[in-house]
């Protein structure tokens, strides 16, 4: 009998997390939950969890404070912020911290299994493909370890980024689409506004990283009304 996956919820509103374990635990996932910040995040640094649902406000301590300390730890934890709808901004930096994915508050919970269901799948999924991305002489990436040297500089990437880069590199003759990385790497048949931004969040999160002009890049350009492009050595 295979092991269900086993997801920490973070969550200061008791109704909410009542019905998120209730969920959870209707479609199969063992749950534990923490109703504060401090808690939470001693709960998460622990390695147990295979996803971590996460509000973002928290007393003592919220919950992009909590992203940012999984990350320093852990680059590989999947993580979902819960946001609140009206919160733009939230999301933008959520995401800027390593954030797998958000769910806008209020949300259905069909929606929200389903954007659960397509984290962990990734998550399970190995990084394949050649072990090293050359960009050009001095600019190259090491996929399994999620780092790179880009003229000189050390640079970390997160998982999700490092997926971007791995299928942009496995697709260098043509520009891939939004849709096409939402369908890909995010499990998503269609894309919504707020999914589509999600991509381009992380496109520029990796183009701070890899372009020396962020602004006018070299190396992960657009391609008008077509997607992006990778081009490498």
């Amino acid at each position: 009998m295979s092991r269900k996956p086993h997801i920490l919820i973070v969550e200061d509103e008791e109704a909410i997390r009542s019905g998120l374990i209730d969920v959870l635990h209707y479609h199969g996932y063992t749950t534990d939950a923490a109703a504060d910040g401090r808690q939470g995040l001693e709960m998460a640094l622990s390695g147990k969890y295979d996803l971590i649902l996460l509000d973002v406000m928290l007393p003592g301590m919220d919950g992009f404070e909590i992203c940012n300390r999984i990350r320093v730890q852990d680059r590989e934890q999947p993580i979902i912020m819960l946001t609140a709808k009206s919160q733009d901004e939230d999301i933008i930096q959520g995401l800027q911290l390593g954030a797998d994915d958000y769910v806008s508050k209020p949300f259905s919970v069909a929606q929200l299994v389903l954007r659960i269901q397509a984290v962990l799948r990734r998550s399970r999924i190995g990084i394949e493909t050649d072990n090293t991305i050359m960009l050009c002489d001095d600019h190259h990436i090491d996929i399994r370890n999620m780092s790179g040297r880009l003229g000189g500089r050390e640079v970390v990437f997160t998982r999700r980024e490092v997926e971007i880069l791995q299928y942009l590199s496995m697709n260098t003759e043509r520009p891939v689409s939004r849709d096409e990385l939402l369908n890909k790497l995010w499990g998503y048949a269609k894309n919504l506004d707020l999914e589509t931004r999600t991509v381009d969040i992380h496109i520029a999160k990796i183009r701070r990283k890899i372009e020396a002009d962020p602004a006018h890049p070299r190396f992960l350009v657009t391609v008008r009304g077509a997607g992006y492009r990778l081009m490498v050595a």
